[in-house]
């Protein structure tokens, strides 16, 4: 498992989370659970 610090732009703001993965998990899929963590906590 790897800790990955990600800086998401929605609704014209910036926010910044952390995603832990599997090693070998692709760019997108790291995105798009950075962006659903987003969602969940600030939206």
């Amino acid at each position: 498992m790897i800790e990955i610090t990600l800086t998401v732009e929605m609704c014209g703001k910036q926010y910044q989370t952390n995603v832990i993965a599997r090693k070998g998990t692709m760019k997108e899929d790291i995105i798009r659970l950075a962006e659903e963590q987003v969602k969940k906590q600030w939206l």
